[in-house]
């Protein structure tokens, strides 16, 4: 039987914590970062944790298990 293979794109968007949590980058801050608001831009810095309903679905794109 074949080794089974992680998904590409979920190998560079997520990363694993030591304790098991799923870490990964906050969407729009790209580009066009004039119009949005220095709050908006300082909140989307950070990261944030995968919530428990996705977490399921990335773990299986990641093949953990």
């Amino acid at each position: 039987m074949p080794k089974v293979k992680s998904h590409s794109r979920a190998k560079k968007t997520f990363k694993v914590t030591g304790s098991g949590k799923i870490r990964f980058a906050k969407a729009f801050k790209s580009h066009l970062l004039t119009k949005k608001t220095k709050k908006r831009k300082r909140h989307l810095r950070g990261g944030a944790t995968l919530s428990s309903a996705n977490l399921h679905m990335v773990k299986r794109l990641l093949n953990l298990r």
